[in-house]
């Protein structure tokens, strides 16, 4: 999980602070001591994690992109100029674009968020950000939440009480809230001084930055390990009362199998090199005959563990954390029911291996035929549009075909209440016959000029229908030279 810090350093960073009442410090100061605190806490124990650093005040610049080393990290602290007034919401749309960037939008990123609590002025403040929320065209959004998985925490080198002075608190839990939730907002406790800054930082330590230290447990053999980034406690939505599942410091492998998402750190003595290591022999196992090994996290809570390639000459043993449950993988049945081909009453794999008794076949069979048409990514519409033009330009030949793909996804379509669809289609049905080369079938344009017609009459009749507080629930269409109109429709009134 990489860690983006985001440093303020706008002018109200420099206000200067007395420490035991000697030298004058600036609040900015007291932040860069306190994320080297943080830096050096994770040069020790997250040592294969990427961190990112960012300056901003009313734009944003990127110190150091994505990496390992943090002496280049702290050199990049040490030498941070000051700037002009206070940006978040630039800031953060550069925190956006550079995650992006890197990772893409699917990989978890934890974001520390370094400011004096002060929120800006004018225009571009965080004040005027939040008030502007609902008054903003799509191409000026508001950077959260953002499209990757987040955990935000907010440094506040001010204590609670200067805060709470002004409205500075109420707009930072509205920006953690626009975020997803997930974090927290850290502020300094007493005066503030190099004490206070610390604490404040070690609590951001025990909070997201603390090892998982567990034990690996297989029969007589054992080794200390740690997880990286720690497992976070998981709610099952469908218990009747709900309460957080936490990954068991006792770890059992049950038997050779599969994988999910958390790295494995061997202990001292595997880095020291010199004693026996059963996380080593294990790693290198894997690696070599290219298995993976069932792990149990806790009761009815499964996982994996497998070799992973970091480059050419390096591999980290890796953690898959499955759903807890007792058939994680349904295609793989219990968990509890695997065990040696050898007690098995017959081999199931057969005596030539010319059989499997995976996958495990479900015993209640689904009530419905075939599959449901389903449009999860726009790759997926996009494929089924071309498939229509593409038996279109074939008609009369492909006349079956055509409708068959037309009518499925028309039925998608008025399924999900997509009417633009249908006249999306419907216009490109039209701009085909108008394409039609003068060698074309005369049917061809008849067909598509009927299909186009009874898709854009589907849209609009079935848009007024739901305004009158009636839906469609199927409609099928036929050609014209079957009977011309054939409509089979299920109007169900909406309760």
């Amino acid at each position: 999980m990489p860690t983006v810090v985001l440093m303020d350093v706008s002018l109200s960073m420099t206000r200067p602070v007395s420490v035991d009442g000697s030298e004058e410090f600036q609040r900015k100061n007291l932040a860069v001591h306190g994320l080297n605190m943080l830096f050096e806490h994770m040069a020790s124990n997250y040592r294969l994690e990427f961190t990112s650093l960012m300056a901003f005040s009313s734009l944003w610049d990127l110190l150091v992109p994505f990496t390992r080393d943090y002496n280049t990290l702290q050199e990049a602290l040490s030498n941070l100029e000051d700037y002009d007034k206070t940006c978040v919401e630039s800031a953060l749309q550069g925190v956006s674009n550079v995650v992006q960037q890197e990772w893409g939008s699917a990989c978890p990123c934890q974001v520390v968020l370094v400011t004096d609590g002060s929120l800006g002025i004018g225009k571009g403040s965080l004040r005027h950000s939040l008030q502007t929320l609902k008054h903003r065209g799509d191409d000026k959004k508001f950077p959260l939440p953002f499209p990757f998985p987040t955990k935000m925490y907010i440094m506040c080198v001010a204590n609670a009480e200067e805060l709470q002075m002004t409205d500075a608190m109420d707009n930072l839990e509205e920006l953690l809230r626009l975020s997803g939730g997930d974090g927290q907002i850290f502020s300094m406790e007493g005066p503030l001084c190099m004490k206070s800054v610390q604490a404040m930082f070690g609590r951001l330590i025990d909070y997201a930055y603390s090892p998982f230290h567990a034990v690996l447990h297989c029969g007589n053999l054992s080794s200390d390990v740690q997880v990286f980034p720690r497992p976070e406690p998981v709610v099952l939505d469908e218990e009747v009362e709900p309460m957080p599942r936490s990954v068991s410091t006792e770890v059992d492998e049950v038997g050779t199998g599969a994988t999910d998402e958390l790295e494995e750190e061997p202990s001292a003595s595997q880095m020291a090199g010199k004693s026996p290591n059963f996380c080593v022999l294990l790693h290198g196992s894997l690696k070599v005959e290219g298995m993976v090994a069932l792990v149990q996290l806790g009761p009815e809570w499964y996982g994996m563990l497998y070799s992973q390639a970091d480059s050419k000459k390096k591999s980290n043993l890796m953690l898959s954390v499955f759903d807890p449950g007792a058939e994680p993988l349904p295609w793989l049945g219990k968990i509890s029911h695997l065990g040696p081909v050898s007690e098995a009453a017959e081999n199931p794999y057969g005596e030539d291996d010319n059989k499997s008794p995976f996958p495990v076949q479900p015993q209640v069979k689904r009530s419905y035929a075939q599959n449901v048409t389903v449009w999860i990514k726009a790759s997926g519409l996009q494929t089924d549009v071309q498939k229509i033009l593409r038996n279109a330009r074939k008609l009369p030949d492909k006349t079956q075909t055509f409708y068959k793909e037309l009518n499925r996804l028309r039925k998608a379509a008025l399924a999900f209440g997509f009417w633009e669809l249908l006249k999306g289609v419907a216009d490109l049905l039209e701009r085909e016959c108008t394409l039609l080369p003068d060698s074309a079938h005369p049917d061809a344009a008849f067909q598509l000029s009927h299909a186009a017609q009874q898709l854009k009459l589907a849209s609009t009749a079935t848009s007024e229908l739901v305004k009158n507080g009636l839906i469609y629930n199927s409609l099928y269409l036929c050609g014209p030279r079957w009977r011309q109109h054939l409509f089979v429709l299920n109007i169900v009134r909406c309760l």
